[in-house]
């Protein structure tokens, strides 16, 4: 596989004359059409490290690649274009009076042809389930339907990374399963790499690999299978348990059989109804 995303000794200050480093020397790779999590409490460096890669800050220390290209201040706006960033809050995303509207303004600053424009606000819209909302005022969706918005408006410029930056945080349970099946989808559909920034371990729980980060440095790596393997790992790395891991330690307590390996959510539901059905 080839790497997309190559960074190597990022080190980066807030204020220049600041004796503290947001980030210490920060290295790691992601490979094409790997979805890399990027987890770690408030504060610990993982949504400064987003912006760094999408050029919003232009001082730092070390190189970031991008596709085998170092992003530089010359070539920020064209190496840009391959990076879709899905922020936090989508109301801070949205510029057009309908949702039709707010997924053609990226394509419309790329000066992309307007048929072109057309078919791709329809497919972007239906990838994300949100066609029959077109001609709605963004403002008067709910929250999960906000971000599938905000979603759609960055596939439509065909990026080939997406970084989630705590994208799922606002929304309840229900909400953040429906952004992750998306994303899913269309990661698949598309053949996009992703860079999750979430201090959701369910959610770094579907991802390839995972990155741990704390005081700005990267403190483990590992498959989330391996990473959320015991309890204790996780308090030692100073992070909450997966919810299936504390499922499966009480199921465990109350009589079930279950494996010692870690399972997600899905595995341990499929495990369980596979049990029921014995």
């Amino acid at each position: 596989m080839n790497k997309i995303l190559e960074v190597e000794n990022l080190v980066f200050k807030y204020e220049k004359e600041s004796d503290v480093n947001q980030l210490n020397g920060v290295s790691f790779s992601v490979q094409k059409g790997e979805w890399l999590s990027i987890i770690g409490k408030n504060g610990s460096g993982k949504s400064t490290t987003a912006r760094l890669i999408d050029g919003l800050f232009e001082e730092f220390e070390g190189t970031v690649k991008i596709d085998g290209e170092s992003l530089t201040a010359e070539n920020v706006w064209q190496l840009r274009q391959k990076i879709g960033m899905v922020f936090q809050n989508p109301d801070n995303q949205f510029v057009g009076a309908t949702v039709e509207d707010d997924v053609a303004f990226g394509m419309e600053n790329q000066g992309i042809p307007r048929d072109e424009m057309l078919k791709r606000v329809d497919e972007a819209l239906l990838a994300v389930n949100m066609l029959d909302f077109k001609t709605r005022e963004p403002a008067r969706l709910s929250g999960g339907q906000k971000q599938r918005v905000a979603v759609a408006g960055i596939i439509a410029l065909r990026p080939e990374i997406i970084i989630l930056d705590e994208s799922t945080s606002m929304l309840d349970p229900t909400g953040r399963a429906e952004i992750m099946r998306v994303i899913h989808d269309i990661k698949e559909k598309y053949h996009l790499t992703v860079l999750s920034i979430t201090h959701d371990l369910d959610e770094a729980a579907s991802s390839d690999r995972v990155l741990v980060m704390r005081a700005g440095e990267i403190i483990k790596e590992a498959a989330p299978a391996e990473l959320f393997a015991t309890s204790e790992n996780m308090v030692e790395l100073g992070l909450d348990v997966p919810f299936s891991s504390n499922l499966m330690k009480d199921l465990r307590a109350n009589g079930f059989d279950l494996p010692q390996k870690y399972l997600s959510e899905t595995e341990l539901v499929e495990l369980l109804a596979e049990n029921l059905r014995k």
